[in-house]
């Protein structure tokens, strides 16, 4: 996948939010505010401030005016994922985003998958915006009309393995068959139709699970028995977890979810338990050094927010599950580098390595100019 692009870089963590309502509230404190105080909340960097004006982001509806002048009505916000399986909201508007990759935006639609570098790779359907990784789409057009592929590497498959293969056979097998190595992740590519097949299929059960439901396709679940339940509900605000192997219970103050199995419970990603993380960031604008506009949110722990955990705890514990089938694929023979290299496939030529042009329309530059790209 030889396009890739940084990381959204937010710059003010007050434009991201677990409740799309908490966001409303923001916007709103904020353009009431004037002068020295609009400048206190809004947060400015070297990149953006309430002075800026910015482009509108591809596919969005946003002013562009200075937002000191003119902040405009109030952009509805976008599902995004702020953290490893932790999908949150964002206002989508340039001018209070340090750098929002505009050209991700542009290839944002139903078809795209995005691939983060975590270092172990998460599949993802929203647009990744945090400190994640760098990000590979799937397709570099929308519409999925060109594939983030090393140009030849489609046919030699198809040829090699006796099928059509796609964009997302692809990204199956690097979900399966790709580890992290001295020169970044590597993906070792099958000669043999078999272990192909064998990856594709472990590779789509991952996926999957990753997506959780996303594109129209239905939630994984775990099986009768396994699934978890609200076994009390969550009355007060939960000051923290508290996990019971025994029982397998996930306690959240005066609530508590079970069956949790451990996998669930001890599954991690950059280092961090995602249960733990997750719940985190859900109580973050409870923390006594949150200012400004961070420290707007709930007042009570919303209902929606135990569904999404218990949605949460099921794509943890099948992640858990499928580690050790992960653990133990191994892609048999090879192709040769040589073989790659007489395909074309290797190295990918510079221009794979760059953004599609994809206008086919017009975008609002700053101030109402259009802007030229």
């Amino acid at each position: 996948m030889p396009w890739s692009v940084g990381g959204l870089r937010l710059g003010r963590d007050w434009v991201a939010a677990p409740d799309p309502a908490v966001l409303r509230t923001r916007w709103t404190t904020l353009t009431r505010a004037e002068g020295p105080e609009r400048e206190l909340l809004f947060r400015p960097s070297r990149t953006r401030g309430p002075a800026a004006g910015a482009a509108a982001l591809p596919g969005q509806r946003s002013a562009t005016a200075r937002f000191s002048e003119a902040p405009g009505p109030f952009p509805e916000p976008v599902r995004v994922l702020r953290a490893p399986f932790d999908e949150q909201w964002l206002l989508p508007d340039q001018r209070l985003i340090d750098a929002a990759r505009p050209e991700l935006w542009r290839v944002l639609d139903a078809q795209q998958l995005f691939v983060v570098e975590a270092p172990e790779p998460l599949v993802t359907a929203h647009l990744p915006a945090g400190r994640l990784g760098r990000i590979r789409p799937l397709h570099r057009r929308p519409g999925g009309a060109e594939a983030n592929l090393a140009p030849g590497l489609l046919p030699l498959l198809g040829a090699r393995h006796g099928g059509w293969v796609t964009p997302e056979d692809v990204l199956c097998w690097i979900l399966a068959a790709g580890r992290p190595g001295p020169r970044g992740y590597e993906v070792p590519l099958a000669a043999d139709p078999e272990r192909w097949r064998a990856g594709l299929e472990l590779g789509r059960r991952l996926l999957t699970v990753q997506l959780r439901g996303a594109r129209g396709g239905e939630p994984p679940r775990l099986p009768g028995g396994r699934r978890p339940y609200v076994r009390s509900a969550v009355t007060a605000w939960p000051q923290g977890l508290a996990y019971d192997p025994e029982s397998e219970t996930l306690a959240l103050g005066d609530g508590a979810v079970s069956p949790v199995p451990a996998g669930a419970w001890e599954y991690e990603a950059q280092g961090v338990r995602v249960l733990e993380s997750w719940f985190a960031a859900r109580g973050a604008h409870r923390d006594p050094q949150a200012r400004g506009l961070e420290a707007l949110g709930p007042a009570e722990w919303p209902q929606s927010w135990t569904s999404e955990l218990l949605a949460l705890v099921t794509t943890l514990a099948l992640l858990a599950d499928l580690a050790p089938l992960r653990a133990e694929f191994t892609p048999g023979p090879l192709l040769a580098a040589g073989e790659l290299a007489a395909a074309g496939v290797l190295p990918p030529p510079r221009w794979s390595r760059r953004p599609a042009s994809v206008l086919d329309h017009r975008e609002e530059g700053p101030g109402g100019q259009f802007a030229l790209l």
